[in-house]
């Protein structure tokens, strides 16, 4: 398609996964392979206490593709951000180790990245005595119910006699949502398991819940152990079933090394751990998915790029994307399926073969689709 080269940034959007984890599981040395920034990562606890945040590239074969076939000048992927955030300790929703600072920033967040250590080592210290993932798991959850909890509580305190006595029907309405929630939370039931109206979704939103937060488990193993589920590993993957959340196993420590290799070298060490996709890739695409991200791609001589846009978004607002003129004054966009360009092997193929579409405002952007922007200045 033409090229299309932005006049200004769009920071449409600051979606950013948090990792998280008891100290000393190999957060930081995930982080550091994840950024390829050299942070501390220091066998003691609490190493990480400001949030460290970096900007992680986001592995795309199609983007590969389109790169290959069109020989672009300028190639630009798509990012999302990666926060590193200080280990808990249990009793940090009551002030413990580095207590509501820890929990504060990961209300910053989208989405938690749980990071649990899944062997042993002697060498290594465990703030708990030795590694028990399904603890682990367990002392993040009841903080962030605690943390949750002590919120809702406090609304309800400001509200509850007010909204009775008014008979106001939008505070009655907040009463009901956050008490259903608090049994729940009472249960060990995070807030995510329920089930919520869209007006409901819009009361809760100013709360930024802890436990409303979709989750990552991140299995951190030995390096002998790749390719393999050892006993914790499949603990935890049980565990997670019934969270309908995803495991990615790898080894932080691996991770880190292939960070410093450039693609040949990396696929290289890949093949000889007879793996076909490093952990720290899944553990990218699936964060990515988590948040709701999706791709869409402009293609010219000039430039390939891909973007990111938001699950469900429309035409004109992925235009927007790129500029804001483009929203304002938005025609058409001129579509084609990723499937069907490399199918065709590129634009005019796909159009000769009347792939082509010519989508309007109500258009719903698709993950992968290459898109022209017709619109008037």
């Amino acid at each position: 398609m033409c090229d299309i080269i932005p006049k200004e940034g769009s920071d449409f959007m600051s979606l950013t996964a948090g990792i998280v984890g008891l100290p000393n599981v190999g957060k930081s040395t995930l982080f550091n392979a994840i950024t390829k920034k050299n942070i501390l990562a220091a066998n003691y606890p609490f190493a990480t206490i400001e949030p460290n945040v970096g900007m992680v590239t986001v592995p795309d074969k199609r983007l590969d593709f389109l790169n290959e076939l069109i020989k672009p000048k300028s190639l630009v992927p798509t990012t999302f951000e990666f926060t590193d955030i200080a280990g808990l300790v249990k009793g940090a929703s009551h002030g413990e180790g580095l207590g509501n600072k820890f929990l504060s920033h990961i209300r910053d967040v989208d989405a938690v990245v749980e990071v649990v250590r899944c062997f042993d080592d002697t060498n290594i210290t465990h703030v708990e005595g030795g590694p028990n993932p399904l603890r682990d798991i367990e002392i993040i959850d009841v903080e962030f119910v605690f943390c949750d909890l002590e919120v809702i509580d406090n609304r309800l305190g400001k509200i509850e006699k007010k909204a009775i006595s008014t008979k106001d029907k939008e505070a009655l309405k907040e009463v009901e949502l956050l008490k259903r929630i608090k049994v729940a939370l009472e249960d060990n039931i995070p807030a995510r398991k329920l089930e919520y109206s869209e007006d409901d979704l819009k009361i809760l939103k100013a709360f930024n819940l802890l436990t409303m937060k979709p989750v990552i488990y991140v299995a951190n193993i030995k390096e002998d152990e790749i390719g393999t589920d050892n006993d914790y590993v499949k603990k935890v993957k049980e565990y997670a079933k019934k969270d309908n959340a995803e495991v990615i196993t790898l080894c932080a420590k691996i991770e880190e090394e292939l960070s410093g290799f450039d693609d040949e070298e990396k696929q290289a060490f890949l093949n000889d751990l007879g793996i076909e996709e490093s952990g720290l890739d899944k553990l990218i695409k699936a964060s990515y998915s988590l948040l709701g991200l999706q791709t869409y791609f402009t293609a010219g001589e000039k430039e390939v790029r891909a973007w990111t846009f938001k699950k469900g978004m429309k035409a004109p607002s992925c235009a927007g994307i790129i500029h804001s003129d483009f929203e304002k004054g938005f025609i058409r966009a001129e579509v084609i399926s990723f499937s069907d360009y490399e199918k065709y092997k590129g634009e005019k193929g796909a159009k000769e073969a009347g792939k082509l579409r010519s989508e309007g405002k109500e258009y719903v952007m698709q993950d992968g689709d290459v898109c022209l922007f017709r619109f008037n200045n």
